[in-house]
């Protein structure tokens, strides 16, 4: 791997950028029927105003109306919000003693906010409290942040891309590594290692290993086998840089395997490259799915989830969070446009027996879809 970070590539993202994204939540709301939404910890937050925050039973949100943003904190906690929030805005502090939720009412009553879209991150049971506090009608701010998030800016998909290239880097040192003998945690640790030493946020954000039998589990059993001889190898791993993240997956084997096999495998990589010559610009989300699933079906796979065949669906969109909407599915019906991305993995199933997953992710561009990463290139010589 090369010695140079990751990060030395990229630029993080700029107050300026959170700002024009907050102005486009604010002018967004009244096409949702919104008055505000409460914006709790996770990827909104950080997306909004590169806050990290943990959720804990401790609120911590952002009240964000067409004309303000109050956030409703902690009072303890005032000298790392203040800190960790590089642009000044209004507070509504709140003592231990105190109902976080009471404040929210407040807050929403003081800015006549009637209709108030919470984070899907929200927990219910802050839900739950501030519904029985409150005058103001809850809903999901779901539509309107996925109408924002799902359409990358050109420096959100730059850190994707390292992060992508990063965890392709380390795939292709494990598969010279990698031998019969070693314990999946073995591999698991090294890929962690690899993460690390590349410049990855925390590491490895996931990883999944895979042998012989193993491989027919989407996301792998417990337990910690030894890689035998002539056994298939799946390897499911991504990271994140500056909180934007990679997932990458590769199917091989170090010797020759049979030809069920190699024949399915030259079949997963057919429908990998149906969905992505299917992803145009206006097509609805699901007609990505359904072109890898036809590949799947003229050969006599599945049909829909059955198996052997594809079990789940053939992607999902990715940035902030790993798996975030739209997602490459039946019944998303959300029309593919400029800046969305998304995985790319039409796995193939035959239970008891093994499983194919090739996944790269592509982003959408105004003439159609472009890798982020090549596809493997054969059963035997992956990367």
């Amino acid at each position: 791997m090369s010695t140079m970070s990751a990060r030395d590539t990229v630029t993080p993202i700029t107050h300026d950028e959170r700002q024009k994204r907050l102005k486009a939540l604010q002018h967004s709301l009244p096409a949702f029927a919104l008055d505000a939404v409460m914006i709790t910890p996770g990827a909104s937050m950080r997306y909004l105003f590169g806050l990290t925050w943990r959720e804990t039973e401790r609120l911590v949100c952002a009240v964000v109306s067409t004309k303000r943003v109050v956030f409703v904190c902690p009072k303890f906690e005032d000298t790392a919000l203040l800190a960790a929030l590089p642009t000044p805005h209004d507070f509504a502090w709140w003592e231990e003693h105190e109902d976080p939720r009471s404040v929210v009412t407040s807050v929403l009553s003081e800015n006549n906010c009637q209709r108030v879209g919470v984070d899907p991150s929200c927990s219910y049971g802050q839900v739950f409290a501030l519904g029985n506090l409150t005058a103001a009608t809850l809903t999901s701010a779901g539509p309107v942040l996925q109408s924002l998030r799902s359409q990358k800016s050109a420096s959100e998909i730059a850190l994707m891309q390292a992060a992508k290239t990063l965890t392709l880097d380390v795939h292709v040192a494990i598969f010279e590594w990698i031998k019969p003998g070693m314990r999946m945690s073995e591999v698991i640790a090294e890929i962690d290692r690899l993460h690390r030493a590349g410049g990855a946020d925390n590491g490895s954000f996931f990883c999944a290993v895979q042998f012989g039998e193993g491989t027919s589990h989407p996301h792998g059993v417990p337990g910690d086998p030894t890689l035998a001889k002539h056994e298939l190898i799946l390897i499911d791993t991504g990271c994140t840089i500056d909180g934007y993240h990679s997932d990458i997956t590769r199917t091989y084997a170090l010797d020759k395997q049979s030809e069920d096999v190699e024949t399915l495998w030259q079949l997963e990589k057919e429908a990998q490259a149906a969905a992505f010559d299917a992803a145009q610009i206006g097509r609805p989300c699901g007609d990505v799915d359904a072109a890898a699933r036809s590949v799947l079906e003229a050969h006599g796979l599945g049909p829909d989830y059955q198996l052997p065949g594809l079990p789940h669906r053939t992607g999902h969109g990715i940035g902030l969070e790993i798996h975030e909407g739209p997602y490459l599915v039946r019944g998303d019906d959300t029309p593919l446009a400029a800046g969305m991305c998304f995985s790319n993995e039409p796995m193939i199933v035959v239970p008891h027996h093994f499983g194919i997953r090739l996944e790269d992710h592509f982003y959408m561009t105004d003439t159609g879809a472009k890798w982020f990463t090549e596809p493997q290139k054969s059963l035997y010589q992956p990367l």
